[in-house]
């Protein structure tokens, strides 16, 4: 084997997992665009819809991403009229977000979208939780 095998694109594990996430974002782009949210802000309703408030430092830790990119995010959501952003009255540098009855409302239209993207993807109910614990196990660190 040589040294600069290591450096081959079919070698490493990182980029068929960059590559399989951008396929799968593009293939929610269509079901996306129906309800007028981007990926970033669909997974940030799904928090929203099962918990209803938290915290912005909350939510980033929830959908691992920086403040840098959540910022634009929650605003665009709450120009939308589906989150209300709010200061904590204890604690003026807490961000609290809650999700309004415009953004439940859009919940509904949006329920049917994991089934249509699991039919879009070639994995059987098996190998899907296999891969789901596996990729939540090296975001963990564990």
């Amino acid at each position: 084997m040589d040294k600069y095998d290591v450096l081959k694109l079919e070698n490493q594990l990182c980029f068929p997992l960059y590559a399989c996430a951008r396929e799968i974002v593009k293939k929610y782009r269509p079901y996306l665009d129906e309800i007028d949210l981007t990926y970033t802000q669909y997974i940030a309703m799904m928090v929203f819809w099962e918990k209803g408030s938290c915290s912005a430092k909350e939510l980033g830790e929830k959908l691992f991403l920086d403040s840098g990119t959540l910022t634009p995010v929650l605003k665009s959501l709450e120009k939308k009229g589906l989150v209300k952003r709010k200061r904590d009255e204890n604690d003026e540098r807490l961000l609290l977000v809650e999700i309004t009855d415009r953004g439940e409302k859009l919940k509904e239209r949006a329920v049917d979208i994991p089934a249509k993207i699991a039919g879009c993807v070639n994995l059987d109910a098996e190998e899907a939780t296999a891969l789901y614990k596996t990729l939540y196990k090296i975001l963990s660190g564990d």
